[in-house]
This record gives C-alpha cells, sequence and structure tokens, in this order.
C-alpha cells in the first residue's frame, strides 16, 4: 500500500477548513419532472461519524462536462434525491454513493456522485467488462513470476506460480476472493501483445466508451497508483455492463469454488469462498465487489431484485465503525427498493452514447484521463501500465487543493496527524 508521510497528510489536511460547509450545486430533480428547489440548495449527504482516515490523493480539477454525465442534477455535493422519496436515505459513512435501476438505467440517488474516489478491488469490475468477453473461460492458462507479482500483503487466491488454470478459474478467484494475481493474470491475457500494460489500456479505452469519465485505472486489481480514480456514477456504469453478462452473474453470484491441484508442483486442491457477505445476508442478492486499500477505505457495490427491479449500488470511502461496505449497501438498497418505480433523478447512460454526441474537450477533461493534452477520456495508446503524470508532491497538494476545499470531506490537522505512520489504528480489510 502506498503511504502519506505525516508532513504531506498535514499539508493536505491544511487546505481543507475545520468545520467546511456543504454547498451543493442543484436541488435534486426528477426526470421529465420539475426540479424540487429546496432551502438553501440540496441537502447534505447523510453521512455517520466516522473514525479518522487518510487524507485522499488529490483528484484532477473537476470538469463540468464530466460531472453532469447523467444529468444535470448529478452535478452536486451534496444528497441528490427524487421528489417522490418520502424516506430519508439512511446514514452512512461513504464518501459518495449511488443508487440506480440496473434494467432501466435510471438513477434513484445518490450523495456526490460525481465526486472522485479511490476504487480500491471494484476496479476489477472494470477488468471483467473489459476482458471478459475476450477470453476463453475453458482456455488453460500457465500462471507466470509476473502475475504474482504482487504487493506483499495484498488479497490472492493462492494461485501458483507454473501452475495451469482454466480461465474460469481464474475469474472465480478474482470475483470470490479479490485474488490480485488473478487480476495480472487476466489483464496480461487480455491485452495483446503488450500483455498486462495492454490490459490497462484497455481498461481505461472501455472506461471511455462506457462512458465512465471519470475513472483512470493504472493497475488491473484496483491496487493503489498515481492518477487512479474513479467516481460512484463511474463504478454504476460499470457495473451495469458486467450484470448484462451471464458468465459474470454466474461468477460473482457463486459461494465457493474448487481451486484444482498442482501435482507438478506438489500444490494441493483448496476451497475458495465469496467475501460478499451480502449474498447471504440480503434476499434477492445477485452479487458485486468488496474492495479495501489504505488509501481507498472500503468500497463496494452490490446488486439485488426485488419485485421485478434489479437494483446497483455503489460506495466509496466508508468507514466500518458499525457497518461493513455490503451492509452499508443493503440500507441504500432497501431506501431504493422503497422508491416508486418512476423515481429518478437522472440516468446510467449507455455505452457509446457519449461518443456519437461528443462535448467539446477542455483542458480539464484531459486532465480526468492521467495524460496531459489528450482532450478525451481514453488512455494514451502505448502508455505504460503504473505511469502517472509526474509530479513533485507539493505539486500535487496544490494542485489537488482547490478541488480538497471543496469537497466534503471531514478531515483536519489534527486527523492527519493521525494518520502518520505508528498513529493510525489497525483496521480489517473487507475484500483486499
Amino acid at each position: 500500500m502506498r503511504t502519506w508521510g505525516p508532513s504531506v497528510a498535514l499539508a493536505a489536511a491544511l487546505l481543507l477548513p475545520l468545520s467546511a460547509p456543504v454547498t451543493p450545486v442543484v436541488a435534486a430533480t426528477r426526470t421529465g419532472g420539475p426540479a424540487r428547489r429546496l432551502p438553501g440548495g440540496a441537502p447534505p449527504c447523510p453521512n455517520v461519524p466516522a473514525p479518522a482516515t487518510r487524507p485522499p490523493q488529490a483528484p484532477p480539477p473537476p470538469d463540468p462536462a464530466a460531472r453532469s454525465v447523467g444529468g444535470a442534477a448529478l452535478d452536486t455535493t451534496g444528497l441528490v434525491v427524487p421528489p417522490a422519496a418520502t424516506a430519508t436515505p439512511p446514514p452512512v459513512t461513504a464518501t459518495s454513493w449511488l443508487v440506480a435501476d440496473l434494467d432501466t438505467g435510471a438513477v434513484l440517488g445518490g450523495c456526490g456522485p460525481h465526486e472522485y474516489g479511490v476504487p480500491a478491488s471494484v476496479q476489477k469490475l472494470l477488468l471483467a467488462a473489459t476482458v471478459l468477453p475476450r477470453l476463453d473461460p475453458d482456455r488453460e492458462v500457465t500462471m507466470t513470476a509476473g502475475d504474482l507479482a504482487i504487493e506483499p500483503g495484498s488479497s490472492a487466491v493462492g494461485l501458483a506460480e507454473g501452475g495451469r488454470y482454466r480461465i474460469e478459474t481464474i475469474w472465480l478467484g478474482l470475483l470470490l476472493k479479490s485474488g490480485n494475481e488473478a487480476a495480472n493474470a487476466l489483464a496480461r491475457l487480455g491485452g495483446g501483445p503488450d500483455g498486462l500494460a495492454g490490459g490497462v489500456r484497455a481498461m481505461n479505452d472501455e472506461a471511455h466508451r462506457l462512458g465512465a469519465r471519470q475513472t483512470h485505472a493504472v493497475t488491473p486489481s484496483g491496487l493503489d497508483g498515481p492518477g487512479q480514480f474513479t467516481s460512484a456514477y463511474d463504478l454504476a456504469l460499470i457495473a451495469r455492463v458486467c450484470f448484462r453478462e451471464p458468465a459474470f452473474r454466474r461468477y460473482t453470484a457463486t459461494r465457493t469454488a474448487q481451486v484444482p491441484a498442482q501435482p507438478a508442483l506438489h500444490e494441493k486442491a483448496f476451497q475458495i469462498q465469496n467475501d460478499n457477505m451480502l449474498l447471504d445476508h440480503y434476499p434477492g442478492a445477485l452479487g458485486g465487489k468488496t474492495g479495501f486499500t489504505d488509501l481507498a477505505r472500503h468500497t463496494y457495490v452490490g446488486a439485488a431484485e426485488r419485485g421485478g427491479r434489479r437494483l446497483v449500488v455503489t460506495l466509496l470511502g466508508a468507514e466500518i465503525p458499525t457497518q461493513r461496505g455490503w451492509q452499508q449497501g443493503a440500507a441504500l438498497l432497501d431506501w431504493g427498493f422503497g422508491l416508486p418505480r418512476d423515481a429518478a433523478v437522472g440516468r446510467l447512460v449507455e455505452p457509446g452514447e457519449l461518443d456519437r454526441s461528443p462535448t467539446p474537450a477542455t483542458g480539464a477533461a484531459s486532465a480526468l484521463a492521467g495524460h496531459a493534452g489528450l482532450g478525451g477520456g481514453a488512455a494514451r495508446p502505448g502508455a505504460g501500465s503504473g505511469v502517472g503524470v509526474p509530479l513533485t508532491v507539493g505539486a500535487v497538494v496544490v494542485a489537488g487543493g482547490a478541488v480538497l476545499l471543496a469537497r466534503r470531506r471531514r478531515h483536519a490537522a489534527a486527523v492527519a496527524l493521525s494518520a502518520a505512520p505508528g498513529l493510525r489504528k489497525p483496521e480489517i480489510p473487507e475484500g483486499d
């Protein structure tokens, strides 16, 4: 995991006022109906107090075009709900979230849906959306030393170097156990002649095609990397495409799977279990993905079906003092299922839609792709995996200052000092 030194954390936190007020951009709206104007604008997100967290990595400058994808009402740092909502969304610790209909694409509500966040292992959904259609699940492949070159202590399936596995087994290891070595292997296999680097480029191309213009991948697994970001809205676009794939639906709903023995390597067979507890505790659960890194905190994507409706929830930057990510997701799904079927504040755009109706390119749009001067969202052909815009620490803090001032982060200088090495309390990772 990447860590911030105490001086850098303090500098980032000092950019924030000790009690920054929330000033949402727009009030909630309903598709096809007038906007509901609330006193003082949209209400703040219903966040509950959470433990001290690390300061966020400075995101790119905000791009108005990217923040309004799916509807102008979604361009807010606060809460956006339909006028038909009679119940307030449940309080969660996630710094941003979104609930949407998987089938109609209607966005039912959200909290800062276009705010930048760090994905952790929910990034593996973008890998699935990109590579799953390219690979034969019955093909047997060999795991390489490069596949197993993952951060020590990070999540792994337990696949062996030199082991021969069906690609389906590797997918199950990715989606059940969040295996980072599985992510490396699948990106390599789906990346063409350029291997893993080609796989990451393909992920960024796919994010652009889907309309996920605030998403930029640096690693296929979601392990932290410079310039790696996403948003709750983008994750919903990605999840929607994943759940359209029958193979993905089968993999993500699998409770247990068997990893075969490797006699030549003296490796025994073993069983893996699905880390997504929503499957065991939420009626109608369809699957999803958990995630955690020190920088991202807890992230989650989950989907469920009830009364003929299929909803998806995405959340970023959560803490787990009382509820895990899947439990916060479950509470938001309950709220979404309680809304009328025609309730909406926006919509999930269709794949390729933004390319068919191009918006003027801006410098900010280039910045959100992680490559200056592109004027689009796709990764530059030939760009290597894990390479971000080279910035000094001071430049990162300064460039992110304007964005950090606008975000409703709950950090202050004292929080930053508590995030220094040796002062933070260990937490139980969820899926990473």
